[in-house]
């Protein structure tokens, strides 16, 4: 298993549901998080995956989805860093 970490400084507030759902919709994606600090506005977005493999085909399913929703064609901030790890332990 292997996990995809993404700082937001601070996290947006637009909707990105559709970043959810487009995740969702891809074999071996085991859950994905959006987690906010309500004090500083700064989160972490937080998706786990079975392999890389399924981790490369979230990516693609959400740029696709971006280009069908014309996301692309207006400027949206970035995460500060993004990290991809291996889970070591987990219940």
């Amino acid at each position: 298993m292997i996990a995809r970490v993404a700082v937001w400084e601070p996290m947006p507030t637009d909707d990105r549901d559709w970043v959810l759902d487009a995740a969702a919709s891809v074999p071996g994606v085991l859950g994905s998080y959006h987690l906010i600090d309500p004090v500083t506005g700064n989160g972490l977005s937080v998706a786990f995956f079975e392999d890389e493999a399924a981790a490369r085909a979230a990516r693609e399913a959400i740029e696709r989805h971006a280009e069908e929703i014309g996301w692309h064609s207006v400027l949206h901030p970035a995460p500060a860093s993004t990290t991809m790890y291996d889970v070591i332990r987990h219940t």
